[in-house]
């Protein structure tokens, strides 16, 4: 019995130790897989406003075809007009094992219903014109179909549609592609208030559809379209944009494609350097070297027509790190300049406010002393006295502090001059902003010891106004009620009479 028990024992022990490991490895799995690829932008299979086009109207490595109209902001891939077709391609063709297209594109018309759609490509071959949304049939590879127009009648539309071909098959136009549709989802991309973005990505064989829908400005509201799982597309191929107009028409415009490598976590991005070819490195290097000798000859020529300006480097034209520390310090220093001199006003109002207190003072104890002749002087005169001598204090010790600022000012002037005059960051500068900084303690100091003094002064009594009477009040209790009994005795006679004045006008009806 007990080796039972031990062998159902161990058994269990096993099987959640596996159950365990099992969790660990598919929790290791999940974290590995929620890891994001890295991204890296792609310019040469890109483009977007502003100045999207060059003067000539083309558009950097793309070509166009068709009636599509490039200009500064967007592509106008067809105008709304009856039967257009116009396309937009790469250059070069593209290697990515992995890749990920933002396209932001408009679909407007004036009808209740457009036609006939747009379409995102990526095929070995351009296929520069043709029926399928303007490009051409029986490609190889992928499309991406934005379709606006019910050519089956079955009312799914506008619709987006995934749809692969390995060159051999014709597309399905009567059903809308329905039948060789990878995957699909309803959504309608015409007339919105703002631009639609479709972000296609391309990573380990799964082919991700997620579309903004246009009803509000956040570029990265996305929501989920469709997944082709396990699909296979060519190594390489060029990316591709058309779009066809037919019974009805929409203006198809594209404001930007943007095309990002995707690179699996742990992996090296390649080198920029490795996929550019020799001959594009000599013809860069080329062009490089032209650009070079038109910019010294028009160096050349500028420093002919100014001479003045020969010999200046073109390093004085901007700030340097010393110059632009020592601007931020003669700014802060004009700033405390300033701020003395705010103080410097103040200490002189509150100097004239005092001296006509004393004045006024000084005239009273006058008029006392004159008119007890020459008796002793009572409490009032010794506490106008006592009054008298704290206002001189005060005003000495204001003018003690105003000749502080004024050196202060003096000293900070002096800087000033010096630091315009070109001897700035010497050490009598130095020395300089040091005195400022014992001044400024000083004047701190005095004002402190200033309000202690007239704090801590127990011995002088303030004169104090004499206090007023309590006011009488108005009505009193006794008055309140009879005013209130005679008013209700009226109330009741005015009813009576108004009664008797009523009988006595039913007598004459």
């Amino acid at each position: 019995m007990a080796v039972s028990n031990a062998q159902v024992f161990i058994l269990s022990f096993l099987t959640a130790l596996i159950f365990h490991r099992s969790l660990a490895d598919v929790a290791a799995e999940g974290s590995t897989s929620e890891e994001p690829p890295h991204r890296r932008f792609e310019y040469k299979y890109s483009f977007k406003g502003p100045h999207l086009s060059q003067s000539d109207g083309s558009i950097p490595f793309w070509i166009h075809s068709g009636n599509a109209i490039p200009s500064a902001d967007q592509v106008r891939i067809t105008p709304s007009l009856r039967s257009q077709r116009g396309s937009v391609w790469t250059k070069n063709k593209v290697n990515f094992e992995n890749w990920e297209a933002e396209v932001t594109f408009r679909v407007s018309g004036r009808g209740r219903m457009g036609a006939d759609g747009l379409a995102v490509w990526f095929t070995t071959e351009q296929g520069l014109d043709g029926p399928v949304y303007g490009a051409a049939d029986m490609w190889n590879g992928v499309g991406v179909f934005f379709d606006s127009f019910d050519n089956d009648g079955k009312k799914n539309n506008p619709a987006i549609l995934v749809v692969g071909n390995n060159g051999n098959l014709v597309y399905d136009h009567q059903n809308d592609g329905t039948t060789q549709a990878l995957g699909t989802c309803l959504r309608d991309f015409r007339n919105k208030p703002y631009p639609i973005r479709a972000k296609i990505t391309y990573y380990r064989k799964i082919l991700t559809v997620l579309i903004n829908n246009g009803f509000t400005p956040d570029k990265e509201d996305y929501e989920f379209c469709t997944k082709v799982e396990n699909m296979i597309i060519p190594a390489e191929g060029f990316f591709g944009i058309s779009a066809a107009t037919g019974g009805l028409a929409d203006d198809h415009d594209v404001l930007s494609f943007l095309l990002f490598r995707l690179t699996e976590p742990g992996q090296q991005p390649p080198s920029v350097d490795s996929e550019i070819p020799k001959e594009e490195k000599d013809k860069y290097q080329e062009e490089f070297q032209n650009f070079q000798q038109e910019l010294d000859k028009k160096k050349e020529e500028f420093q002919k027509e100014h001479p003045n300006v020969q010999g200046e480097p073109i390093e004085d034209l901007y700030e340097s790190v010393n110059d632009r520390e020592i601007r931020q310090v003669f700014e802060g220093q004009n700033r405390i300049h300033l701020e003395i001199k705010q103080i410097n006003r103040q200490l002189a109002m509150i100097l004239d406010e005092q001296r006509r207190y004393v004045s006024v003072i000084t005239e009273e104890i006058s008029k006392k002393g004159t008119s007890t002749g020459s008796g002793q002087p009572d409490s009032a005169s010794q506490q106008l006295s006592s009054v008298v001598s704290t206002q001189q204090e005060l005003l000495r010790n204001l003018n003690e502090l105003r000749n502080s600022f004024h050196e202060s000012l003096k000293q900070i002037s002096s800087v000033q001059h010096q630091g315009n005059a070109g001897g700035v960051g010497t050490y009598e500068t130095i020395q300089h902003f040091n005195d400022i900084k014992e001044n400024l303690h000083t004047v701190k100091r005095d004002v402190e010891h200033l309000v202690q003094r007239n704090v801590q002064n127990p011995g002088d009594k303030v004169v104090k106004c004499p206090e007023m009477p309590p006011m009488p009040s108005c009505l009193s209790t006794v008055h309140f009620a009879i005013f209130v009994v005679i008013q209700t005795v009226l109330f009741f006679c005015y009813i009576m009479y108004k009664s008797q004045q009523e009988a006595a006008a039913k007598k004459f009806f």
